[in-house]
């Protein structure tokens, strides 16, 4: 079937999620918007980062995209089940932080890294409140600014942070850290400096499978020598 994936992220976090899809769908042509003029989404209201992701969207269909990833735990958490209603006929797979399997593995202690907006929202809770058993413990840490000096990488500031948000912590024998947000897979040397017991869970593999589990699902599979096209809203204007 004709038709690409359109993957798009705040910047360059979404990154960690196409190269989990280039693994395991060889077949496939992709289209990754990476929006650093918006970067970073953690920190937006919910109407102005509405207004942007559907702009992405909008541009993304217009590629002739067959299926949207939202590679962003904030975009998701809040712009998701509007645009499904918005765009019935698009197929949308979303990213949202790894607390089901985090739960699943039987980790006692869980800390979950993720920026403000996913922290404090609906769908944060209800992971947690479906998934988290009698005798674990979550933590929930907001990480503003994380994803910007990432975005940036600006490495003194990442460190900066690292230990802001993470010393309080050390002394607690945390099991597993969640990384909440997609920018944050790139840096798991320097959060293991910090607390170097956990075990780091992300949701690229995951949402990779969905990706291919949609595919089948619709019978969409595509045919193609793999290619892979990169915009970026600093070269480009769309109206957001």
């Amino acid at each position: 079937m004709n038709g690409k994936i359109g993957i798009f992220d705040s910047g360059i976090g979404g990154l960690t999620i196409l190269e989990e899809l280039k693994q395991i769908l060889p077949h496939e042509q992709f289209i990754y918007y990476q929006d650093s003029k918006n970067n970073p989404y953690g920190e937006k209201d919910e109407e102005s980062l509405f207004k942007i992701v559907t702009s992405i969207v909008e541009f993304l269909i217009a590629k002739d995209c067959k299926l949207i990833v939202i590679a962003c735990n904030t975009a998701t958490v809040k712009c998701m089940k509007k645009l499904k209603k918005i765009y019935s006929d698009i197929i949308f797979v979303g990213t949202v932080p790894a607390i089901k399997p985090a739960c699943e593995a039987n980790y006692k202690n869980i800390l979950v890294m993720a920026t403000p907006v996913t922290i404090k929202s609906t769908r944060t809770k209800e992971l947690i409140d479906s998934n988290k058993k009698d005798y674990q413990n979550i933590y929930l840490v907001s990480c503003e600014g994380l994803a910007n000096a990432i975005e940036t990488k600006n490495n003194d500031l990442i460190n900066k942070l690292l230990h802001k948000f993470l010393d309080s912590y050390q002394t607690m024998k945390i099991d597993a850290i969640v990384l909440g947000c997609t920018h944050y897979p790139l840096i798991k040397h320097e959060i293991l400096e910090v607390i170097p017991t956990a075990q780091l869970i992300d949701s690229s593999r995951g949402v990779a499978k969905e990706v291919k589990h949609q595919l089948e699902l619709n019978k969409i599979f595509g045919n193609y020598h793999q290619t892979i096209t990169f915009y970026t809203s600093v070269d480009i204007s769309i109206n957001n």
